[in-house]
């Protein structure tokens, strides 16, 4: 049975469903409630009363999101640019990553290992391990340097 989002207290908890699933941004909050029927007139003001009981918290999600995706092996290329999709600001999102205790090069490593193990041993090779790890979010510099086997003077 749905439910009908036509008053502040409907919002509200449905609001509150979606966050003890997991943490939201605003904007991917916002944007699920105008998808189950609210108005942005009843989604506002619901929304800063949950940011103001600290139920609603951006850089809270920003955390919990890229230590999910790092350990999911993607990297912060990627993950920034889904951040920037879920409508969070850039300057938020490029803080939260370089706060991140996610240690990227282990990660690329990691990732790298899982899927090849071993170095790259031609052109053909090297290019299909590089287009692996830049589909997963790394940068070309880090991947360069993996792949030369530079990654071991770290």
């Amino acid at each position: 049975m749905a439910v009908e989002l036509d008053n502040l207290v409907a919002v509200r908890r449905v609001a509150m469903d979606l966050l003890a699933r997991r943490e939201h941004g605003r904007a991917e909050l916002s944007r699920k409630l105008r998808q189950r029927g609210a108005t942005q007139e009843l989604i506002d003001p619901a929304l800063d009363r949950l940011a103001e009981e600290g139920l609603l918290n951006e850089s809270r999600y920003l955390e919990s999101y890229i230590s999910s995706r790092a350990r999911a092996g993607y990297g912060p290329v990627r993950i920034r640019e889904e951040l920037s999709q879920r409508g969070l600001p850039r300057g938020e999102i490029d803080s939260a990553l370089s706060e991140s205790d996610v240690d990227w090069n282990e990660n690329l490593r990691e990732v790298w290992r899982r899927k090849f193990a071993r170095l790259p041993q031609d052109a053909r090779e090297r290019a299909q391990q590089g287009r692996f790890l830049s589909y997963r979010g790394y940068s070309m510099e880090s991947i360069s340097r993996l792949l030369s086997g530079r990654h071991a003077e770290d």
